[in-house]
């Protein structure tokens, strides 16, 4: 895939490239792997999102693989566990957040029929199509997502302000926020390139 156009955060390392080209934008409809990128999203703020890619494999691990049955049975136990796993973001707040997450998935999973439903109808199902033309156009959050925001946070969830929401419906493809000269762009809006 060298020699394609991508978006300029997708830059040389082989890692981050991989993580623009295959999963960025991809629409993820399975609670578990919108939960995986909740966490993610939530342990990136105030660090890079290369520092989560590369802890990503410790994180799958220390968090049972995103299973957020799993989790949410986490006890004060768990979290002194993962508190002394270098593999991770060791940090009590973002860890306890994941842990009280998973439960607030759960119960939106359970009144809504999954989590998935119910973050997917804030944009009526279909991923969103923005066609941005320079990464100076993406916003850090919009209005959507600080609705989406509210939501989440009034049914429990914390670290979910509109910054990081809004990151997780770029990374799981609620918005298709590739720059219009990005092939992903084209792939993901369905339009020919």
């Amino acid at each position: 895939m060298s020699g394609m156009t991508r978006c300029d955060w997708a830059g040389a390392d082989p890692l981050m490239t991989a993580y623009h080209d295959l999963e960025w934008g991809v629409p993820a409809r399975d609670d578990r792997r919108l939960f995986e990128f909740l966490v993610l999203e939530g342990a990136q703020a105030g660090l890079s999102w290369m520092t989560i890619l590369r802890k990503r494999e410790g994180y799958r691990r220390a968090f049972a693989g995103f299973d957020p049955a799993v989790v949410a049975g986490f006890d004060g136990g768990d979290v002194e566990r993962l508190l002394a796993d270098a593999s991770i973001v060791r940090n009590r707040a973002k860890i306890t957040a994941a842990v009280a997450n998973a439960g607030a998935l759960l119960r939106v999973g359970t009144e809504r029929g999954s989590f998935a439903d119910h973050v997917w109808s804030f944009v009526g199902g279909e991923p969103l199509q923005p066609g941005r033309r320079s990464l100076a156009e993406v916003p850090a959050e919009t209005p959507l997502a600080r609705a989406l925001s509210a939501d989440l946070r009034r049914r429990g969830f914390r670290f979910a302000g509109p910054t990081i929401v809004y990151a997780l419906m770029q990374a799981c493809g609620l918005v298709n926020d590739h720059v219009t000269d990005c092939f992903r762009w084209r792939d993901l809006a369905g339009r020919p390139g």
